[in-house]
């Protein structure tokens, strides 16, 4: 299984990225994806998750009005929209695949290597 983020980089307060992850080796369309970041000397933090069909989503308070998650099934793709972007936001960001709902690392069985996200003040 692979997952492959892409998109991250430096960007000013309040402009935004979109990133991307592309997923190989598991059968994408019955998997939850997420999307989860670290900042230096932090633990691992859930941003926001996406369900099988993208009928659902779920997003972490600090996130909620300025990310939005999507996925493309057909691609094996799922997407990471960061609006209004602020330097806490600042972080590797983590996409993972998901059996079942949750918003626990734990629970995320596939990872990609993660993305450099810095929000410059």
């Amino acid at each position: 299984v692979q997952l492959i983020e892409s998109g991250g980089g430096l960007v000013q307060a309040g402009g935004s990225l979109r990133l991307s992850c592309a997923a190989s080796g598991l059968t994408f369309s019955r998997h939850v994806m997420g999307w989860f970041r670290q900042a230096p000397g932090t633990e691992r933090a859930f941003v926001a998750r996406i369900t099988w069909s993208g009928a659902m989503t779920y997003y972490a308070d600090s996130v909620k009005g300025r990310f939005t998650i999507s996925r493309d099934n057909a691609k094996n793709t799922v997407y990471l929209q960061m609006n209004s972007l602020k330097p806490e936001d600042t972080a590797v960001y983590y996409c993972a695949a998901a059996p079942s709902p949750n918003s626990e690392a734990r629970g995320f069985h596939y990872w990609g290597q993660g993305t450099q996200v810095t929000v410059s003040s």
